[in-house]
C-alpha cells in the first residue's frame, strides 16, 4: 500500500511538474510523508531519484565489470576510461601513496554526483544535485573522511597542531589556529555550495531566457530565448559531467591536504 501510494505520488508531482513548473528538474517536494521518532523522514522526489541511481549504479557496474575481461567492449569500455581518467588523473596524482586506500570512495563520488546530475537532462527526471541538503551531506562525507583520516595519520594532537603554520609567533598561535579550524569548516561549505549553485545555475538561466517571450509578448524575440535556452540544454550535458569532476577533484584534495598537511 505505501509503495502504491509513493509511486502514484511520483507520477502526480512528476506530471503536474512538467505542466506549470518550469524549474521541476530541480525543485524538491514531498511523494510520502514520514515522521521517526519526531524527526521528518519524508519521502521526496530527489530521495526517490538517489535511489534510482544508487540502484542503477549497483546493477550496471558489476554487470559490466563481474566478469573479467582482458579488453572491456561497449559501455563497459565507456566506464573503464573514466575510471581509469579518475585514478590517474586525481586519486594517485595527488594522494599517491595513499590513493589505494581511498579510491572506492573517490570513485564513488564521481559516478554518484555525475549520474544524479544527469537524471536532470531526463525528460521528467529531477537534479538531486541542485538540493543544497544533498550537496552538503556530500560535502560532509568528505569533511570527515579527512578529518579521521587526519587524525589516524598524524596522531590527534598531530593533526590538530599541524594546522598552524611554522614560524608563527607564540602570541598569535591561537587566533591562526582558530582561523584554519574555521577555514576547515568553510572550504568544505563552499564544496556543497558550488556544486549546488552550478546544477542549479543552468535551469536558472533557461527560465530567465523563456521569460522574455512572456515579457515582450512578441514572437518577433521567441526564436532568440528558445534558441539560446536549447544551447544552454546542450552544455548543462557538459556541465553535468565538469561539475562531477570537479567537486571529486576537489574532495581529493582536500582529504589530501588532511592527510600530508605538514607545515
Amino acid at each position: 500500500m505505501m509503495l502504491h501510494t509513493l509511486l502514484a505520488s511520483f507520477v502526480t508531482a512528476t506530471e503536474e511538474s512538467e505542466k506549470f513548473d518550469i524549474l521541476h528538474h530541480v525543485l524538491d517536494r514531498k511523494l510520502y510523508h514520514l515522521e521517526l521518532f519526531g524527526f521528518d523522514a519524508s519521502i521526496t522526489l530527489h530521495t526517490v531519484w538517489m535511489w534510482g541511481v544508487s540502484a542503477l549504479l549497483m546493477l550496471l557496474l558489476p554487470a559490466l565489470f563481474g566478469k573479467r575481461k582482458l579488453v572491456p567492449s561497449g559501455l563497459g569500455n565507456a566506464f573503464e576510461a573514466l575510471a581509469v581518467f579518475i585514478q590517474d588523473d586525481i586519486i594517485y596524482n595527488y594522494l599517491g601513496k595513499n590513493g589505494r586506500k581511498f579510491e572506492p570512495l573517490i570513485l564513488t563520488f564521481f559516478f554518484f554526483v555525475l549520474f544524479n546530475n544527469l537524471t536532470g537532462l531526463v525528460p521528467g527526471g529531477a537534479t538531486p544535485t541542485s538540493d543544497i541538503s544533498v550537496t552538503i551531506v556530500l560535502a560532509s562525507v568528505t569533511f570527515f573522511v579527512g578529518l579521521f583520516a587526519g587524525m589516524k595519520e598524524k596522531g590527534v594532537f598531530g593533526f590538530w597542531k599541524g594546522l598552524i603554520p611554522g614560524g608563527v609567533p607564540g602570541a598569535l598561535m591561537p587566533l591562526i589556529w582558530v582561523l584554519e579550524v574555521l577555514s576547515l569548516f568553510i572550504k568544505h561549505g563552499v564544496l556543497a555550495m558550488r556544486l549546488f549553485a552550478n546544477m542549479t545555475a543552468g535551469h536558472i538561466a533557461i527560465l530567465a531566457l523563456i521569460s522574455i517571450i512572456f515579457i515582450f509578448q512578441s514572437y518577433i524575440v521567441a526564436p532568440f530565448p528558445v534558441i539560446t535556452a536549447a544551447v544552454i540544454g546542450v552544455l548543462e550535458l557538459l556541465v553535468a559531467f565538469l561539475q562531477a569532476y570537479i567537486f571529486t577533484l576537489l574532495s581529493t584534495v582536500f582529504i589530501s591536504s588532511a592527510v600530508a598537511h605538514d607545515h
